[in-house]
């Protein structure tokens, strides 16, 4: 390819991330949309184009797109702080993050970028903890870090500070649920910075963002994401921590937590993990235990291809009214809608993604979905 090929395909390619940036920060295009609309179009160009005529197949209008003024004021702040996209896609993206169902379409990262290709363990914790459990948290995430594993967590009070401090020598990777240009806890704001020039400092949200209770969930499912496992320290019951825990559950990564004294409420959260299934650990030993690789000599390979046969995306009037007959104000998993509809996965999705850039779609956690609107 000459230089002007060279130009014309670099120019296509800015396009296409333009595009997909300008999609991601649009009404009703959540990472699960973006996801289909991709594997369905092949890029973010081709798939604004197809929104119109989804939407009307949905019944409601195209969702209003993202001011392309106001994304290129964000792509040049991201610029001026120091920071890079990510781009679900790009070689660089975390492999294991992308194995999600909601996977980040895009980050925004600040630091070395290298620590995204280690073996990353993630640990939490509450904000609240015992100065304990403060000090086990410090001590587990540098013995960690020493034996060569990248440690993930939230940058947030109590347990998720011990850890980057004890960390921040070898390897770690802090995840937040604002803006990168944004620090909280305020107490934070040296800790945050060395993460970001001795770590790595991770961002769904753009810059600016100030950190909203419905962030956290979205930051908890990056911090789960990353790690081959997550180990909890100190939480209390329906703790932010115990979120976590189940989203890496979810994701099929190890759950690993500290016990502590049933007189604490501070460790009934970890109590109950144990007592559900969640494996025991005391030190980093223990950890590295469970994360150890299977020896591949003991995995028997496939007697079979499984790979997809291609399959009809499209869905006919009367795929539309029975799947979306079978949709309530109570959330059902799309497992459910598949078997009771009788129609293919695919079909299922494609209705699925009309409704949702209707504006009549809600999704919920599990891969649950509603009526809304």
């Amino acid at each position: 390819m000459g230089p002007v090929g060279e130009r014309a395909g670099a120019a296509e390619q800015n396009a296409a991330r333009f595009a997909a940036l300008r999609l991601i920060r649009s009404a009703n295009i959540g990472p699960v949309t973006f996801r289909t609309l991709i594997e369905r179009y092949g890029d973010a160009v081709a798939a604004i184009e197809a929104l119109p005529v989804l939407a009307a197949r949905g019944g409601g209008r195209a969702p209003v797109l993202a001011d392309e003024a106001a994304v290129r004021r964000e792509i040049a702040t991201v610029r001026a702080l120091g920071g890079r996209y990510l781009l679900l896609g790009d070689p660089d993206y975390p492999a294991l993050l992308a194995e999600i169902d909601s996977a980040p379409p895009a980050l925004i990262v600040r630091g070395d970028l290298s620590l995204l290709a280690r073996p990353c363990v993630a640990m939490v914790g509450a904000r609240n903890a015992s100065a304990a459990a403060c000090r086990f948290a410090r001590g587990l995430a540098e013995e960690l870090g020493a034996a060569g594993y990248c440690v993930v967590s939230g940058l947030a009070r109590g347990i998720d500070t011990a850890v980057h401090q004890g960390a921040i020598g070898h390897a770690t990777i802090g995840v937040i649920a604002s803006g990168i240009d944004v620090v909280f806890p305020p107490e934070n704001a040296a800790l945050q910075e060395g993460v970001a020039t001795r770590g790595l400092l991770v961002a769904e949200q753009p810059p600016g963002t100030q950190p909203l209770a419905r962030h956290f969930p979205s930051r908890n499912r990056i911090i789960a994401g990353l790690a081959l496992g997550t180990v909890v320290v100190e939480a209390a019951p329906r703790s932010g921590s115990l979120i976590t825990a189940r989203l890496a559950a979810e994701a099929g990564r190890e759950v690993m937590a500290v016990p502590g004294s049933p007189l604490d409420p501070r460790a009934q959260g970890c109590n109950a993990l144990i007592r559900d299934g969640a494996t025991l650990v005391q030190n980093a030993a223990d950890v590295a235990e469970m994360l150890r690789p299977i020896d591949a000599r003991a995995v028997r390979s496939p007697g079979r291809s499984y790979a997809a046969e291609p399959a009809a995306t499209d869905a006919s009037d009367g795929d539309r009214t029975r799947i979306t007959g079978l949709l309530g104000p109570v959330p059902v998993a799309v497992d459910e809608l598949v078997r009771q509809s009788g129609c293919p996965t695919t079909v299922v999705q494609t209705v699925l993604l009309e409704l949702e850039l209707a504006g009549r779609l809600d999704r919920h956690a599990g891969g649950r979905v509603s009526l809304g609107g």
